[in-house]
C-alpha cells in the first residue's frame, strides 16, 4: 500500500493536550524514516518474507522501542499507549503490512512485559525491541474465539514441566514466530479463572504449525497445534489461573492501538480521496467541485476527527491517569473501526471504476479495514463491553 501519500500534513493532532514532546519526537521519526524510504521495497506478494524483513527493518531503525519496556530498551519504562498509538496510525498511513509487524511485536509480548519471569524477559524482550525475535499472542481457538471461557487448549504440571496439548486459531504471525505466547486451561477454577499464560519457542518438540490460513489482506497467519508439548515450569507468565487477567490487562493496552491502525487507514482513504477529486475532471468542473462531493469529504473528515479523539482520550488515560480503561479503549476500537470502514467505502465509492481495481490503494485499504472490526474484539463485543461498564458505574461515565 506504501504510496506517495505522507502523514506529515495530518500532524496538527499532535499539538492536542494528550501529547508530551516525547510522542512528537517519536512521531518525526518515523515520519522522517519513511519519507526516506524505510518502507521501501516490500514484495507483498511474499508475506512471510516481508514481515520478517519489516521486523528486523523497524529494530535497526530503532522503532521497536515503544513495544518493550525500557529496562530491555525501551521507549519508557511502563508501555506507553500513545507512543504504540502514533506509532500504528502512521504506519497504518503508509503500508497495513508494516503496521502489523509492529503491532505483533508489542501484542506477542505484553503479556511478557506484564507478568514475565525476569529471566524470560531478559531473553526475549531486548532481541524483540532490535527485530531480531518475532512473537505472536496465542489466545483463539476454533470454539473460543469471543468466549474466552470456552477455552479447551489445556496444560498439566508434570513436574518441573507442563504439558501442553490442544489448538490455537487465527494466529497472527504463526509460522514465522519465534516465541508464542499461549494461554491455556490449567483448571484452577471453572471458566476464565483456570486458565494459565506460558511462553513456547518454536522449535520445541509437540508444537507445529497444523496450518497456513489466507484471508483478503494477507499477513502471516496460522492454526497451530500442540501434542504433548512439553514446556519447563518456569516458562508460565504470572502465576498459576491468572491468565486471563493477563490477557485482558494485554489486549486493554493495544485495543487504543487497533482503533489507531484504523485511524491510519482512514486518513490515507480521505487523503487519496481529496487528491482524486480535486483532480478528477467532469461536467466542466472537478469532481470536488461537486456539492455532493463535498458532503462526503465533510463527513469524513468529521468522523476521523471524532475517532481520533476517542482514541487518544483513551491511550491518555491509561499513560497519564493511570486509570483503568476498559469502556475507553472499548468506545475508542469500536468507533474507530466502524468509521474506518465508512470513510474507505466512502473513497472507494468517490474513485468509481478504479476504486475496486486490485492496486489501487483504496482497495487494498478496503480490504485492510475489514479484519480490524473483529479482531481484538468484534464490534458486538466492545458494545457489550461498553453497556456493562456503564451499568457497572450507574451511567455515571
Amino acid at each position: 500500500m506504501t504510496g506517495t501519500s505522507t502523514l506529515r500534513g495530518e500532524l496538527g493532532h499532535l499539538d492536542w493536550p494528550f501529547f508530551d514532546e516525547q510522542h512528537r519526537v517519536f512521531a518525526r521519526r518515523l515520519d522522517d524514516w519513511i519519507a526516506e524510504g524505510g518502507l521501501e521495497g516490500i514484495d507483498h506478494a511474499d508475506t512471510d518474507a516481508a514481515c520478517k524483513g519489516l521486523v528486523v527493518r523497524l529494530g535497526e531503525a530503532g522503532l521497536l522501542e515503544p513495544c518493550v519496556p525500557a529496562s530491555f530498551g525501551g521507549a519508557s519504562e511502563l508501555l506507553d499507549s500513545r507512543l504504540l498509538c502514533i506509532a500504528r496510525e502512521r504506519l497504518a498511513f503508509a503500508d497495513g503490512l508494516a503496521d502489523f509487524a509492529f503491532a505483533m511485536q508489542g501484542l506477542g509480548t505484553g503479556a511478557i512485559s506484564l507478568a514475565g519471569q525476569r529471566a524470560l524477559q531478559e531473553r526475549i524482550l531486548p532481541a524483540v525491541g532490535e527485530g531480531a525475535m518475532i512473537s505472536a499472542f496465542a489466545l483463539s481457538e476454533p470454539d473460543a474465539g469471543s468466549d474466552v471461557g470456552a477455552m479447551a487448549c489445556a496444560a498439566r504440571r508434570d513436574g518441573d514441566h507442563f504439558v501442553l496439548d490442544g489448538e490455537k486459531t487465527w494466529i497472527s504471525n504463526g509460522g514465522i514466530a519465534d516465541v508464542y505466547t499461549v494461554f491455556a486451561r490449567t483448571g484452577e477454577a471453572p471458566g476464565t479463572r483456570g486458565i494459565s499464560a506460558f511462553v513456547v519457542f518454536a522449535g520445541t518438540p509437540g508444537f507445529e504449525i497444523a496450518e497456513r490460513i489466507d484471508v483478503i489482506a494477507p499477513h502471516p497467519l496460522a492454526r497451530i497445534r500442540f501434542a504433548d508439548c512439553r514446556i519447563p515450569a518456569d516458562h508460565l507468565i504470572g502465576a498459576p489461573g491468572e491468565g486471563f487477567k493477563i490477557a485482558m490487562r494485554t489486549l486493554d493496552i493495544f485495543r487504543a492501538s487497533v482503533a489507531a491502525a484504523a485511524l491510519g487507514f482512514a486518513r490515507r482513504a480521505l487523503a487519496e480521496a481529496i487528491a482524486h477529486v480535486k483532480s478528477r475532471r467532469m461536467f466542466g468542473a472537478t469532481l470536488g467541485d461537486l456539492q455532493l462531493t463535498q458532503a462526503a469529504i465533510g463527513d469524513m473528515a468529521t468522523g476521523v476527527d471524532a475517532a481520533a479523539l476517542l482514541t487518544y482520550r483513551a491511550a491518555w488515560r491509561r499513560d497519564v491517569q493511570k486509570r483503568p480503561t476498559t469502556k475507553e479503549a472499548a468506545m475508542a476500537k469500536m468507533t474507530a473501526t466502524e468509521t474506518a470502514q465508512q470513510v474507505i467505502d466512502r473513497a472507494v465509492q468517490l474513485f468509481g471504476g478504479r476504486g475496486v481495481r486490485s492496486g489501487e490503494i483504496v482497495e487494498s485499504l478496503y480490504r485492510e479495514i475489514r479484519a480490524l472490526r473483529i479482531y481484538e474484539g468484534a464490534t458486538e463485543v466492545q458494545k457489550l463491553i461498553i453497556a456493562r461498564e456503564m451499568l457497572k458505574d450507574g451511567g455515571q461515565g
